[in-house]
């Protein structure tokens, strides 16, 4: 009797998996199109909530460095704090400027239309402002030493002096990597489930040992060096913070979301609106 897989064996696994890629950009999209629809206020809060929380990343990450020598290697224990902030952002499900960089753009390259832009345009320019307000609010904390002690802002400073190393344009292509990486995670969280948690903390460990830049933990840091004054507001704004926030919005909108796009166009286009 023979063995072989039938003719189709290869055929259904092939369905298998598109069908798979579509349950998941539909998933994923249709998460962006409940957040399109939230209300400014809603979106706000939620957004100030996240630049106040991913301020952790920054926290823990300087309580590491303070009790470590310094050795080489102690870079990559610091960097174990990093994915703290964004664990309570993520799965508390806050809203973070570069999660909703493909959540927002699946639903404008999928059908796009006027609303859509505006609606994505809207969503990007009220989170990414309320998560700015929410680390230069809890920067000027630390800065006042009402948010951890003198060693902890002295250990936050020199943690945040990373930053400085990159010019303008080396920071916008430090940025993209960092925008497609957690641009993943909110593609890979709906199938993740109980694996959430490693998802996330890989993910962002591996942001923080490669030095790629975030714009919201980096505007933490940018906004600390700014108000310790060794920065300009002009360097703050224009070097620091702006390059990254484009680097990671060609990372994740502009480059993941397309990719995760193209492979199911097809499926997409071919299946009936629902």
């Amino acid at each position: 009797m023979s063995h072989e897989p039938g003719p189709d064996k290869g055929d259904d696994v092939e369905d298998l998996k598109a069908a798979d890629a579509r349950e998941l950009h539909r998933t994923v999209r249709e998460t962006g199109e409940a957040e399109l629809k939230r209300p400014a206020a809603a979106l706000f809060w939620s957004g100030l909530a996240a630049g106040l929380a991913i301020t952790t990343s920054l926290v823990a990450e300087a309580a590491i460095h303070r009790a470590l020598p310094a050795e080489d290697w102690a870079e990559l224990v610091v960097a174990l704090g990093y994915p703290v902030g964004f664990l309570i952002v993520i799965l508390g499900r806050m809203q973070l400027f570069t999660e909703s960089t493909v959540t927002a753009m699946l639903p404008l390259v999928t059908r796009p239309s006027r609303w859509a832009l505006t609606r994505t345009l809207r969503l990007w320019s009220i989170v990414l402002g309320a998560n700015m307000t929410g680390t230069a609010i809890a920067a000027a904390l630390i800065d006042a030493g009402l948010l951890g002690n003198a060693e902890l802002r002295h250990a936050a400073i020199v943690v945040s002096e990373r930053i400085l190393e990159l010019g303008a344009w080396d920071t916008f292509l430090n940025a993209i990597p960092a925008g497609f990486l957690i641009a993943i995670i909110a593609w890979t969280l709906p199938n993740a489930r109980e694996q959430s948690f490693w998802v996330v903390f890989a993910i962002t460990y591996i942001v923080a040992i490669a030095g790629f830049s975030h714009s919201v933990v980096g505007s933490d840091e940018a906004f600390l060096l700014l108000f310790d004054g060794r920065t300009t507001v002009t360097q703050t704004l224009f070097a620091l913070i702006g390059p990254a926030v484009l680097g990671n919005l060609a990372g994740g909108a502009g480059l993941f979301a397309m990719l995760a796009h193209a492979q199911v166009k097809s499926d997409v286009e071919d299946a009936p609106n629902g």
